[in-house]
C-alpha cells in the first residue's frame, strides 16, 4: 500500500480550506451541489455554472475554493472517501470482533450507497477524469481494511496470514454488493445482505 500513501497528499489537495464556519458551510454547499450535478449529468456535461446555481453561490465564490471543475471533482471524490472512512469507522467501533466489524462496516456502506447512488457514477468517472484520485480512493480504502485485518490477526480474531489479497477481496465484495443492492435495487433488506456476506467471510463456501 506504499503507492497509496504516496498518492494521498496529491489526491487530497482538491480545494482551499475555509477559515470560518460560514466558509465551511459554503464549501459544503458547493460539494453537495457538485455531487448532484456530476451524478446526474456526468463530468463532461456539467459546467461550473450548473454547480454554482444549484449551490446558490456566485461564480466568484466558487473560485474562492476551487481553481477549476477538475479541482471540485477531485475534492468530491476525496469527500466521498472521507465519508466512507468516517462512517464505516463509526459503525465498526462497537464490534465484538473483526468478523463482526466487517459485517457492521458492510451494513453501513450498503445503506450509504443506497442513500447516495451518485457515488458510483462519480467514482467510475474518476478513472478517466483523474486516474490518480481514482486509484487513491480504492487503494486508501483497501489499505484501511488491510490494517484492521492485520491488527485483528495479532489479536487472534482472524487467520494469521491475512494480507493485501484478502483486503482487496473484501473491498471488491463490498463494492459490488453496494452496486447490486444499494444502487440497482431498493427492495432487499440491506442488513440481511450484510449478514449473508459476513457468513461467507467467516465460514467460506465449503459444505457445512
Amino acid at each position: 500500500m506504499q503507492k497509496a500513501a504516496e498518492r494521498s497528499s496529491a489526491a487530497t489537495l482538491g480545494h482551499k480550506e475555509p477559515r470560518t464556519e460560514r466558509g465551511r458551510r459554503t464549501l459544503r454547499a458547493i460539494l453537495d451541489a457538485a455531487a448532484v450535478e456530476f451524478g446526474d449529468r456526468g463530468f463532461y456535461e456539467t459546467g461550473i455554472t450548473h454547480i454554482t446555481q444549484r449551490a446558490g453561490v456566485a461564480m466568484g465564490t466558487f473560485y474562492t475554493y476551487f481553481d477549476s471543475k477538475e479541482d471540485v471533482f477531485r475534492a468530491l471524490v476525496r469527500d466521498f472517501s472521507n465519508k466512507v472512512r468516517e462512517g464505516a469507522g463509526g459503525a465498526i467501533s462497537a464490534a465484538t470482533d473483526q468478523i463482526d466489524a466487517e459485517r457492521r462496516g458492510l451494513d453501513w456502506f450498503l445503506h450509504f450507497a443506497r442513500e447516495h447512488k451518485e457515488i458510483y457514477r462519480i467514482i467510475d468517472q474518476a478513472e478517466f477524469v483523474d486516474p490518480e484520485v481514482f486509484r487513491y480512493h480504492y487503494e486508501s480504502t483497501v489499505a484501511r481494511i488491510r490494517k484492521r485485518l492485520e491488527e485483528a490477526a495479532g489479536r487472534g480474531e482472524v487467520r494469521a496470514d491475512v494480507g493485501e489479497v484478502h483486503a482487496w477481496a473484501i473491498g471488491g465484495m463490498n463494492v459490488f454488493l453496494g452496486l447490486r443492492y444499494g444502487v440497482w435495487s431498493d427492495d432487499e433488506g440491506l442488513s440481511e445482505i450484510a449478514k449473508i456476506a459476513n457468513d461467507m467471510l467467516a465460514n467460506g463456501l465449503a459444505p457445512k
